[in-house]
């Protein structure tokens, strides 16, 4: 029976599975912040805060601080934090390689928002990210925030999603790389999809030079069309 009924739902487009790491991206990063001692996460790049909900749906019960630039998307992510006390909201601001301000280009989905121009092969897979808009915004360094976040936490683990402009975060975060960093997780593009952006192969070798290594990869966005894997996040410990 139980065959039977698996075989009708995978012909609906639908399957049912026991959650493992094995099996799910979410359960294997869960199952890696326990083993490190992962006790705070930044979230750079919250957008609306779906990375930190959905850390807290698979068993995350540490502190997250989420850092968001965009005022339509920053106030999405301060009403839906109401309630967790320890998922706190940075004030608005960007993060990147140095203090002032900076303007962001404002994408139709909120989340493919970027400093940096978006190329064709982005617009090509997914046609309403394309911008509508801009707004300025301040931005900070990682290092210069952290130390009034940090507080008590012991295990600090980065997780950056910021469209192309990983690589600009990380140029002002060299400080709490060298010292104070367990793990990163880091969006790696497959292909150029802003102008600018660092390849996947020169950002995980400058973390391998920053004695960090790669400990799993998490498919991200598809081309709709072809199949093609167009990003993906890698996740690093430090070795």
């Amino acid at each position: 029976m139980k065959k039977m009924v698996k075989k009708f739902l995978r012909q609906a487009g639908v399957d049912v599975i026991r959650i493992t790491p094995r099996n799910s991206d979410p359960a294997r990063l869960q199952m890696l912040l326990k083993y490190h001692g992962i006790d705070l996460i930044l979230d750079i790049g919250a957008n609306v805060g779906q990375y930190a909900l959905s850390l807290r749906e698979h068993g995350y019960h540490g502190r997250i601080v989420s850092f968001e630039p965009l005022s339509s998307a920053y106030a999405e992510l301060a009403r839906r934090c109401v309630g967790d006390f320890g998922w706190e909201i940075a004030p608005r601001m960007a993060i990147g390689r140095e203090q002032g301000l900076i303007e962001i280009n404002i994408a139709g989905n909120s989340y493919s928002s970027s400093v940096l121009t978006m190329l064709d092969a982005h617009l090509d897979a997914a046609p309403r990210s394309q911008y509508i808009g801009k707004e300025a915004v301040p931005m900070a360094t990682l290092d210069s925030v952290v130390p009034t976040f940090r507080k008590d936490a012991e295990a600090m683990f980065l997780k950056i999603d910021t469209q192309g402009y990983e690589s600009a975060v990380l140029d002002g975060a060299s400080m709490i790389l060298e010292r104070d960093t367990v793990g990163l997780q880091l969006e790696l593009s497959l292909l150029p999809l802003y102008a600018g952006q660092a390849s996947y192969l020169d950002l995980i070798q400058r973390l391998r030079e920053l004695n960090f290594s790669l400990h799993a990869v998490l498919p991200g966005f598809t081309d709709p069309h072809t199949g093609r894997l167009l990003q993906m996040d890698g996740i690093f410990f430090r070795s």
